[in-house]
């Protein structure tokens, strides 16, 4: 070798670089480890918050449903219909205003129902 160094220093400078290659390879893979696990975990909350709302929309239906049935129950010409179903097209981002749909609904099913009372006691 013209430049002075030996086979003995350039395997050492090789194996030093492989080193150091090797540690930053590790300290990337770590730090990728746990962007990921907290990727993961933001993942899991936003499921459990899903869940949570989803467990609030279907009591707050389930609410309104009753309440319409009984509004409903002294129509003897109304079938007994089954409880409301998810409806699986429905947009997960639209569930407030869909949520905010029904109370309108509702009121109108309160006036069509007490508008019947009143037309039957006239007769």
């Amino acid at each position: 070798m013209d430049d002075g160094m030996t086979a003995a220093m350039r395997y050492k400078e090789i194996v030093g670089l492989a080193r150091a290659s090797a540690e930053n390879l590790r300290n990337w893979e770590i730090g990728r480890a746990d962007e990921l696990e907290a990727r993961l975990a933001e993942a899991q909350q936003a499921v459990a918050d899903a869940a949570e709302r989803e467990q609030r929309a279907i009591d707050r239906c389930t609410r309104w449903w009753k309440m319409a049935q009984h509004n409903v129950e002294g129509l003897a010409w109304l079938p007994d219909d089954e409880d409301p179903q998810p409806v699986p097209t429905a947009r997960a981002g639209y569930l407030e205003r869909y949520l905010e749909e029904v109370k309108p609904s509702y009121q109108e099913l309160v006036q069509a129902v007490l508008s019947l009372g009143w037309r039957a006691k006239r007769s």
